[in-house]
């Protein structure tokens, strides 16, 4: 686990390099200097010194981690894609993300833990992408620290994009527009969200794709990740999520809110490509019967 990058131009610190072109967080650049992970054409180095143009920089992840506190669980992973940096799942409804104390053991974590143990990985269990137990999708899992940030950081710049299909209750009058509602945490409630002046700026990005006589199929492109952000935003114009009873009520067709995470598109930090994932939907979501 070994990243290579070719010196560009003259006068920079090895630390300017690592910190602007390689985006390495602080914290991060202290812990590979002093584990001496950082080499300059395959010499340990002073990351104080500047490099020349041509020079190769090589920054190991190899390092162990102690990530004892998941327990190793064996599950059926639907593995959508992985390499030596990335691991991405497509999560089915019912699986928490993480480890909790209703779900100590049966977490994606725990599945996790377990497929990096099996290829003796010993580093912590990093998901980058959040989804509620009962909605479906596409989950990212970064297998370093590094790749965690960097994918973090296209988030806040919008260039990480997360696209979802969600079954609404209702026709729209307006079929394609944006929700740019603030979601705060309701009052007295750990779990529910509400729209509030005083909550986080929150925008969604939908567009309907097809009718299906009171329901509609629609695509959500978030621009912000705010729990339960799409549940709440459908919620305040007045579709909420078929089989949603937190936002809406339950429905005969689904247990759960009709929810799939289908899409991820991102830069892979070290291959330096766009990378464009599309999940299957779900057997519960099939049965309404529409194409993606």
């Amino acid at each position: 686990m070994k990243l290579e990058y070719i010196i560009k131009s003259n006068k920079l610190t090895i630390n300017q390099i690592l910190t602007n072109e390689l985006n390495t967080s602080s914290r991060l650049l202290f812990k590979l200097i002093k584990n001496n992970k950082i080499l300059l054409n395959g010499l340990s180095c002073n990351t104080k010194n500047t490099a020349n143009i041509g020079d190769i920089l090589t920054v190991s992840f190899d390092y162990e981690e102690d990530n004892s506190n998941i327990l190793p669980t064996k599950m059926n992973l639907n593995i959508i894609y992985e390499d030596d940096w990335i691991l991405i799942v497509n999560k089915p409804a019912g699986i928490a993300i993480h480890p909790s104390i209703l779900h100590y053991t049966d977490s994606l974590c725990n599945g996790i833990k377990f497929h990096f143990d099996s290829m003796g990985l010993k580093k912590k269990i990093r998901p980058v992408n959040r989804l509620d137990l009962n909605t479906s999708g596409l989950v990212i899992f970064a297998k370093c620290e590094y790749i965690q940030e960097c994918l973090i950081s296209q988030m806040k710049n919008n260039t990480f994009k997360k696209e979802y299909i969600a079954i609404c209750s209702g026709l729209f009058d307006i079929k394609s527009d944006t929700i740019n509602l603030p979601i705060a945490r309701k009052e007295n409630s750990i779990i529910e969200r509400c729209i509030s002046d005083k909550g986080q700026k929150s925008i969604t990005h939908y567009e309907v794709i097809k009718e299906l006589n009171n329901y509609s199929v629609v695509r959500c492109i978030l621009e912000t990740g705010r729990t339960h952000q799409i549940r709440v935003h459908m919620s305040a114009i007045g579709h909420p999520l078929v089989g949603d009873s937190l936002y809406g009520s339950i429905s005969n067709f689904i247990d759960r809110q009709a929810l799939h995470c289908y899409r991820l598109f991102f830069l892979h930090p070290v291959k330096n490509v766009f990378m464009d994932f599309i999940g299957d939907l779900p057997i519960d979501l099939k049965k309404f019967n529409f194409q993606i």
